[in-house]
């Protein structure tokens, strides 16, 4: 049963120097374009307990499932609408050989994740198992596969596996193993960071690979592959000028990856840290936005016409592993802290959703800045899944382009991020939402919101806040955060004015007159 609380803001009881002020600008007569729902999607690789315990335990479980899939994991997934879900890595994908995850699971060969800790798997979760998973959750499938240590004959082997209709021996043996109608896939990811674990490739080996791997995907059918190439890390543009001039149209997305991490040999707490590393945290997320110019001004340059989509298919916080965990398997709590890094990529996101048409935060569950925790029956949301549920509503509609002026912060390493940022779209009923994050921990803010012609009924909202910025969820307090309504919005002469507690995001919603 939800708990449903309603939060007023008293204005009295804010002191005049615990608060800022901040005045938004909509642009509705400015350039727009489509928030592709892939830019909410999902990542589960093989690692840790991601996959199982996370999101399959068997249908001879204890724990209530529906053909071994936790009930509680896909109802709260389902409540999130994901468009689209990465599988099955990241770097496990490119040491996967989807043939040893079909046919009886009694009977699948095992294989140590050598990338992951180590761990035995014993291949239960294998490919019929995702997509059908997929259906389960109604959303795409986004499969990576294996060009670091597999061939180009499996790669092609497994597109025809599973999207071919035809009387042949690979969909036959599909059909063998409990499956007649082929899958719906659409994305394919022609390896994994192919600079890095994928193959520690230079960016003209690797273009020269994708293209000879990506000639033998073929379309079966009338299934239609969307070719994702394997780009850069942060900004490595030199990759991206590589495969622009070598591949170019060939592929028909390029990936980049960006983690919000401070160090990687010592990570930091998730859980215990600063004013300090919370601001810094910050800045650094919103890096992503100059690694996505920085890589978009290079493919500007021969595909002015964005014919190719940058997909920021990894993405997320990185902090060390909980102590009394598995070492390799990324367990990590997530905070305040976290749900902010969620809000304001996604924002940014929004920005450049001319060009950025996927998003995969990594990882769904148990691991890193995951939307769910699991231990044994329990299940507990994360603050960062709270975000994801609060920002869906801005799925698939139209990008309301808006100005945002607010007081600076300077981090310690001289980012200078705003105490106020702000998102807002259309949706085909004409409904508006505004999001809305004070990333100021220590005073509440004045929004003014100037709507420039917009008109509306009177608005509705819902806040997530708590009282410390470390603040998270565990099973013992599993709604320590959580999203209430929101009371204390003014509208008026054409504006909507609304006070936000120090660290705070909010979403509005705006119905149109006469509706």
């Amino acid at each position: 049963m939800k708990r449903i609380t309603t939060l007023v803001v008293l204005l009295a009881c804010l002191p005049m120097d615990a608060q800022e002020k901040a005045v938004i600008d909509l642009l509705p007569q400015k350039e727009t374009w489509r928030i592709e729902k892939e830019i909410y999607g999902h990542f589960a690789e093989h690692l840790g307990t991601c996959i199982y315990g996370g999101l399959w335990v068997g249908p001879d479980s204890h724990i209530p499932n529906t053909q071994g899939y936790r009930n509680d994991v896909l109802d709260a997934l389902k409540n999130l609408q994901i468009p689209v879900l990465r599988w099955p890595g990241g770097c496990f994908a490119d040491e996967y050989h989807w043939r040893e995850g079909i046919g009886p699971r009694q009977l699948r060969p095992k294989m140590i994740n050598t990338h992951w800790g180590g761990t035995v798997e014993d291949n239960s979760f294998g490919t019929h198992e995702f997509l059908n998973l997929c259906e389960l959750l109604g959303c795409e499938p986004y499969i990576s596969a294996n060009l670091g240590s597999g061939t180009v004959e499996e790669m092609a082997d497994w597109v025809e596996y599973m999207t071919s209709p035809a009387d042949s021996p690979l969909a036959n043996l599909r059909r063998e193993n409990g499956r007649d109608k082929p899958w719906k896939v659409t994305y394919l990811g022609v390896g994994n960071e192919s600079w890095g674990c994928g193959g520690n490739m230079r960016p003209e080996f690797y273009a020269d690979q994708y293209r000879r791997y990506a000639t033998y995907c073929r379309n079966f059918g009338d299934n239609r592959l969307f070719k994702i190439a394997v780009g850069p890390s942060d900004f490595d543009v030199n990759w991206t000028e590589v495969m622009m001039k070598n591949v170019g149209r060939r592929m028909d997305g390029l990936s980049v990856h960006f983690y919000t991490v401070y160090n990687w040999n010592a990570k930091g707490s998730a859980t215990k840290f600063t004013s300090d590393d919370y601001y810094w945290t910050l800045g650094k997320c919103l890096d992503i936005d100059n690694v996505i110019k920085s890589h978009s001004a290079v493919m500007d340059r021969t595909d002015p016409d964005k014919r190719i989509s940058l997909m920021v298919d990894e993405w997320g916080t990185w902090w060390d592993e909980e102590p009394g965990t598995v070492r390799g398997h990324l367990y990590q709590q997530n905070t305040m802290r976290d749900a902010f890094v969620a809000a304001l990529s996604l924002m940014v996101f929004h920005q450049h959703a001319d060009r950025v048409k996927m998003a995969n935060i990594a990882q769904l569950a148990n691991v890193l800045q995951a939307m769910v925790l699991t231990k044994d029956d329990k299940m507990i949301l994360t603050p960062s899944y709270h975000v994801f549920e609060m920002f869906k509503v801005h799925q698939g509609a139209a990008f309301m382009p808006l100005n945002v002026k607010a007081s600076d912060i300077v981090t310690r390493d001289k980012r200078v991020i705003q105490t106020v940022y702000a998102t807002a779209s259309v949706n085909e009923k004409g409904i508006m939402h505004i999001s809305l994050a004070n990333v100021c921990l220590d005073k509440s803010c004045e929004v003014t919101i100037n709507l420039n012609g917009v008109h509306f009924k009177e608005p509705a909202g819902r806040i997530l806040t708590s009282a410390q910025i470390t603040d998270y969820n565990d099973f013992d307090h599993p709604h320590t955060v959580m999203p209430v309504v929101y009371s204390g919005l003014k509208s008026g002469n054409g504006t909507l004015t609304l006070t936000m507690p120090a660290k705070s995001i909010v979403t509005l919603e705006l119905l149109p007159a006469g509706k």
